[in-house]
C-alpha cells in the first residue's frame, strides 16, 4: 500500500509514515524535540507552536533570528530551531533593532512577557514601535510576573491579587494597568497590532492568523507588527489550569479587548511608512520636505 502523507514537505524529512497511516498534525520543524519546562496550564507551549507553524509556513527557518529577553521566555533558545540571541532584561526590542538594521534580509522576532516588555522595557518597546523598526513582537501578557513568583506586573488587573499586592492592586497608589496594544497603536510607526488569546479553539485559530500576518508583514516590508496574547499562569494565579481559563474569559477579556488595533494594509496603504506620510500630511514642515 502506497504512503499516505497529508504532512508539508518541510516535516516529511523528520517523520516517518508507514504504511497505510495518515499523520494531520505533528511537531513544527521550526521546534527542538526538547521537552517544555512550562507549568501545565501555561499558554506559552501553545504560542511556541504557532510561532513555530508560522516559520514553517513562510519558508523562513533559516533567515529567522529570535531574541529571548529575561522571564519566562528566558529560555526559548532551547525550543525555537532557528538562530537566537539572549537579551538583557527588558532590551529585546534594541537587540532586535540592532540585528535588523545590520542583517536587514533577515526575520527577526522579540518574544516577550509582561513584566520584560511592559515594565521594565518600556521605552525599548515603545521607541522601536514609534520608529516603525521592521520586526515582529510576540507579548505575552498574563497579568503577573510569572518567573520571578508572582509579582504584581504592570498588567495586573485592579484589585487582582499578586505576591506585592496581597490585598489587590490599589490603583488609588499604584496606577491602573497598562493597555500595550492600545498604547502602541496611538504610534505612527506601527504597521499591524492584534491581541489575542489562546484559551479556546477558535481563539487559537485567530492567534495563529495573527502571529503568521505579523511575520508575513517583515517579509513583506510592510513594517513592525506587535501581537499581544492574553495568557494564563496558573500556577502564579493559585488556580487549577481549567479555573485559569475561565478566570482569563471573565476578568482579562473584558479589560483587554481581543481584536486588531491597527492595520495599514487594511486602511488601504502598502506601508508603516505610506500610512504616516498621510496622517502628516497637514504638517507644514511634512510639505516642505515633500516639496523639496
Amino acid at each position: 500500500m502506497a504512503q499516505e502523507k497529508t504532512l508539508p514537505d518541510y516535516q516529511q524529512d523528520r517523520i516517518k509514515v508507514e504504511p497505510g497511516e495518515t499523520i494531520v498534525s505533528a511537531r513544527p520543524h521550526s521546534l527542538t524535540d526538547k521537552v517544555f519546562n512550562f507549568c501545565p496550564g501555561c499558554t506559552h507551549g501553545i504560542v511556541h507552536r504557532l510561532v513555530a507553524e508560522a516559520i514553517d509556513e513562510l519558508g523562513i527557518e533559516g533567515e529567522a533570528v529570535g531574541i529571548s529577553p529575561v522571564g519566562c521566555s528566558v529560555m526559548n533558545y532551547d525550543f525555537f530551531a532557528c538562530d537566537m540571541i539572549e537579551a538583557a532584561h527588558g532590551r529585546a526590542p534594541a537587540v532586535a533593532t540592532g540585528v535588523k538594521r545590520v542583517h536587514p534580509d533577515k526575520i527577526v522576532f522579540a518574544y516577550q512577557g509582561d513584566g520584560d516588555l511592559a515594565s521594565i522595557g518600556t521605552a525599548e518597546t515603545v521607541h522601536a514601535a514609534t520608529r516603525g523598526e521592521h520586526i515582529t513582537v510576540i507579548f505575552i501578557n498574563n497579568a503577573i510576573y510569572g518567573m520571578t513568583g508572582g509579582q504584581m506586573a504592570p498588567t495586573s488587573l485592579p484589585n487582582q491579587v499578586t505576591q506585592t499586592s496581597p490585598y489587590g492592586r490599589d490603583v488609588s497608589k499604584v496606577g491602573f494597568p497598562i493597555r500595550m496594544s492600545e498604547l502602541l497603536a496611538t504610534l505612527d510607526g506601527p504597521a499591524y497590532i492584534e491581541r489575542v488569546a489562546c484559551d479556546s479553539t477558535a481563539h487559537i485559530r485567530q492567534a495563529k492568523k495573527a502571529i503568521k500576518k505579523a511575520f508575513e508583514n517583515q517579509v513583506n516590508g510592510v513594517g513592525y507588527s506587535f501581537v499581544e496574547v492574553v495568557s494564563t499562569c496558573p500556577t502564579n494565579w493559585g488556580m487549577t489550569p481549567q479555573a485559569a481559563f475561565d478566570w482569563l474569559r471573565e476578568n482579562m477579556l473584558t479589560y483587554y479587548p481581543l481584536g486588531v488595533y491597527k492595520d495599514v494594509q487594511a486602511d488601504g496603504y502598502d506601508n508603516a511608512l505610506g500610512a504616516a506620510a498621510a496622517r502628516a500630511a497637514d504638517c507644514p514642515i511634512a510639505q516642505q520636505k515633500r516639496e523639496g
